[in-house]
């Protein structure tokens, strides 16, 4: 079809012609894959006929015509209908087809999704969404101010949901936990977003409770870790964090067994604050020399050699690293393949980077509870895209209390024998 094109490139309806073409491409395709999608459900059930042989799921033409926002802009969609005559045994009532690529309520692609919290935690109101992301998508469909408003309520059903969720039936081996400074809309200046991610028993991460808090309570900690005991969370056999949370207090009340582990990244920095910028490269260097130590006994010896050389000029320096050292040095108990991920909380700071970076303080309308829903959907975004722990088969043998040296599984004295 021939597209009439400005002298300026561009098409009457005012877009440019590359993005015309963009979007022709994803309607063509999307309407290929729909189709697709039907014809196979359609030949998987081609033997379901009823008492007179006629088949109980055939097509039936299409839906009425809707506009769907993607990355790629507004498009057109018709998608496929089916006729599904079959019938529910357990409820009586007929089976309805539902499109896995194009669901019914579907107005919006889900990366479409993502990007509304993340406008409403920059200070966008409702009202702005509709001409901000109209100039980007070239339409203004599914985004009115209403839907936005209805998103919002919904997203904070799903975090008081997801806070208050039963947790007997999951084990988070390990966990991570910080407090992260967003200067999102928190009703105090001081006030943080509380987070906990685990990792369960099959070597997938998982985020475990976010709330809001402060970073150096034990009481606010205390809170949220004995909510999620009360939901039924076992005690994790290792617990990452700074060692200026609040965190540690709350931990010893609730699960006094879990073991400390300090990270290295916020201590690091925290020894070389106590420096001056002159000595600062050596002793990081040093720093380094521990927790990258091949194993414990090493790593004890890279602490005497930096007490040695910074002991006498810098020795509150020193003396951060020296009375934590039992729980600096807590990782080399656990497997080698997991000891990259115990020895600083990177899992937290990692997903909070970006949002952290695209936050700003805002004034305007907006509420707490709002603020900590956007960051949880934000949070639940990406959790799709994290990664398991290396060697996740081990993370399973550590609950059962499988003893490791140098990192690596010390065989049971029944097993040798056997």
């Amino acid at each position: 079809m021939l597209t009439v094109v400005n002298q300026d490139d561009t098409t009457p309806s005012g877009s440019s012609l590359l993005d015309e073409i963009v979007r022709d491409g994803a309607r063509r395709m999307l309407a290929a894959a729909l189709e697709a999608e039907v014809n196979a459900h359609i030949a998987e059930l081609a033997d379901e006929r009823d008492d007179k042989g006629r088949r109980l799921v055939v097509r039936n033409g299409y839906h009425q015509p809707r506009q769907v926002t993607t990355a790629a802009g507004a498009v057109e969609v018709k998608a496929p209908r089916v006729n599904d005559k079959r019938v529910d045994e357990a409820t009586g009532e007929r089976k309805r087809f539902s499109s896995a690529i194009l669901p019914p309520w579907c107005r919006k692609s889900p990366k479409i999704s993502e990007v509304l919290p993340l406008l409403y935690l920059h200070g966008l109101s409702s009202g702005d969404f509709v001409p901000a992301l109209e100039q980007f998508l070239g339409s203004s469909a599914g985004l009115s101010p209403a839907t936005v408003t209805r998103l919002t309520q919904q997203w904070q059903a799903d975090h008081a949901a997801f806070m208050d969720r039963d947790l007997s039936d999951v084990d988070y081996v390990y966990v991570w936990a910080d407090g992260i400074h967003l200067n999102v809309r928190l009703e105090e200046a001081k006030a943080c977003v509380l987070v906990l991610i685990g990792v369960r028993a099959d070597g997938s991460k998982e985020l475990v409770a976010l709330k809001d808090g402060y970073r150096e309570s034990g009481e606010s900690w205390a809170d949220l870790m004995r909510d999620c005991a009360r939901r039924g969370m076992r005690a994790p056999v290792l617990a990452v964090g700074d060692g200026a949370l609040g965190f540690w207090k709350a931990l010893a009340e609730v699960f006094p067994e879990t073991r400390e582990q300090r990270c290295w990244v916020h201590k690091t920095a925290n020894v070389l604050d106590s420096m001056p910028k002159s000595a600062q490269p050596g002793a990081k260097k040093a720093i380094q020399d521990i927790y990258n130590a091949e194993d414990r006994d090493h790593a004890a010896q890279a602490i005497k050699t930096f007490a040695k050389l910074y002991g006498a000029k810098f020795p509150k320096a020193v003396k951060k690293i020296t009375d934590d050292q039992d729980q600096l040095l807590a990782f080399y108990d656990f497997p080698a393949e997991h000891w990259i991920h115990l020895r600083t909380t990177n899992p937290i700071e990692s997903t909070f980077s970006t949002v952290r970076l695209r936050t700003k303080v805002t004034r305007g309308a907006g509420s707490r509870t709002a603020a900590l829903a956007m960051v949880f959907k934000l949070v639940e975004s990406a959790q799709q895209r994290w990664r398991a722990v290396n060697a996740p088969h081990l993370v399973a043998l550590v609950r059962t209390g499988a003893r490791f040296e140098a990192g690596r599984l010390v065989e049971r004295p029944e097993t040798l024998a056997a």
